[in-house]
C-alpha cells in the first residue's frame, strides 16, 4: 500500500488522528521573530517584548527565537537589518520599535508581516491605510507620544513659571520629530515661548550641538519624539544638567537616566503590547485584519535628585500628580 493511500485509510478510520507528517512537524517548529530597534533607552522595549511573549504563552527558546537587531540610532542599519531578516533569516514576523524604524522596515521588505510600536500617527506617517483597517502587511500600536507635546510644555511651564525660551534637537528626516516640532511651535505660540529647534542628522552632529550648547541659548531643554536624540538621551541629559537646564522628556526612561521630568508612555510597553499581535499572527491572523490599537496611558515622572542638583523646586501640586518620583 502506498503511503498516501495508507494515510487516507487511517484518516477514514480515525478522523481525529494527528499524523506525524512533515506538515504537522512544521507547526511545532520554533518560530522566528525579527526585532528592529534603536538601542539606548529603547532597550527597555526588548524587556517588555519578552514579558509580553511569555504572557501570550510563547517561551523563548522553546516556541520562538528572537533575532534582535540594534540599529543604534541610524535608519540605514535599520533598513539593512530588516531586509536581511526577511531575505536571509526567513523570519515569520518583524517587530519594529518606533515610527521611523517601522517605516525603514516597511521600505526594506516585501512580504513579511510587521508589527510596529509607533509614537506618531501611523496613518499620517504612511505605515497603514487606516486605524480600523490597516490594509496591508503592517499593523501595531500607536502610543500617544507626539500628541502629548503641548501637555509636556504646559508641565514644563509649571516647573519654570518664567519660561520664555526652550531649545530642542531633531532629525528632519524623522516623521515623528517633524510632527512634534510642528506641535511644539503651535503650543509654544499660545504660551508666548520661543522655540530654538536645531537640526541634527547623525550622532556626531548631535555631539557637536551639545558641545556648543549654552545656558544663554535657552532656559530649558525639550525632548521631541526623535529616535536619534532619544537614543543618545544620556548625553543630552548630562549636558543639560551641567548647564543647570531643566529637561522635559517624552517618556519615563529618560527621567530615570536623570532628566528632570517626563510625560508619556513607558518604553517597556512599546515591546509588551506588540507581543499580543505577534502571537496572533504566528497563529494565522493577517495584519490587515488586526486594527491598530491606540494606547493612551501616559504617566508623569519627576526626578527630585536632578531638581536638587540643578536648583529647581518642584511645585507640590505637580509633585502630588506624579506617577513616579525618583528621590
Amino acid at each position: 500500500m502506498r503511503r498516501r493511500e495508507f494515510i487516507a485509510v487511517v484518516a477514514a478510520i480515525f478522523p481525529g488522528a494527528r499524523l506525524l507528517c512533515p506538515a504537522h512537524a512544521q507547526t511545532s517548529a520554533i518560530r522566528r521573530i525579527g526585532v528592529v530597534y534603536q538601542g539606548g533607552l529603547y532597550e527597555a522595549s526588548i524587556e517588555g517584548l519578552r514579558a509580553g511573549l511569555r504572557a501570550a504563552g510563547l517561551e523563548e527558546g522553546r516556541h520562538v527565537a528572537l533575532l534582535l537587531r540594534n540599529a543604534r540610532g541610524d535608519l540605514a542599519p535599520a533598513e539593512a537589518a530588516a531586509r536581511a531578516l526577511e531575505r536571509d533569516e526567513k523570519v515569520d514576523v518583524i517587530v519594529a520599535i518606533g515610527t521611523s524604524t517601522a517605516l525603514a522596515a516597511k521600505r526594506a521588505t516585501t512580504a513579511v508581516p510587521i508589527v510596529f510600536a509607533a509614537g506618531a500617527d501611523p496613518v499620517a506617517a504612511g505605515l497603514v491605510e487606516s486605524i480600523a483597517t490597516p490594509g496591508g502587511r503592517l499593523t501595531g500600536f500607536h502610543f500617544l507620544t507626539v500628541d502629548l507635546t503641548a501637555k509636556r510644555l504646559e508641565i514644563l511651564r509649571e516647573i519654570v513659571p518664567t519660561l520664555r525660551r526652550i531649545v530642542t534637537f531633531y532629525d528632519p528626516r524623522t516623521p515623528g520629530a517633524v510632527l512634534s516640532i510642528a506641535a511644539l511651535r503651535e503650543a509654544a505660540g499660545t504660551l508666548d515661548i520661543e522655540v530654538v529647534a536645531q537640526q541634527v542628522t547623525s550622532p556626531e552632529e548631535l555631539r557637536g550641538r551639545l558641545r556648543t550648547l549654552s545656558a544663554a541659548q535657552a532656559e530649558a531643554f525639550f525632548f521631541v519624539a526623535d529616535f536619534l536624540v532619544i537614543n543618545h538621551a544620556p548625553l543630552v541629559i548630562e549636558a543639560a544638567n551641567a548647564l543647570r537646564l531643566p529637561s522635559m522628556a517624552t517618556q519615563l526612561g529618560a527621567v530615570r537616566e536623570g532628566a528632570l521630568a517626563g510625560y508619556g508612555p513607558d518604553w517597556r510597553e512599546y515591546g509588551r503590547r506588540p507581543a499580543r499581535y505577534v502571537a496572533r499572527i504566528l497563529a494565522g491572523s493577517l495584519p490587515r485584519d488586526l486594527p491598530v490599537e491606540i494606547i493612551n496611558q501616559p504617566a508623569l515622572a519627576i526626578n527630585l535628585k536632578t531638581a536638587k542638583a540643578i536648583g529647581f523646586d518642584i511645585p507640590p501640586l505637580l509633585l502630588a500628580r506624579a506617577d513616579e518620583v525618583i528621590e
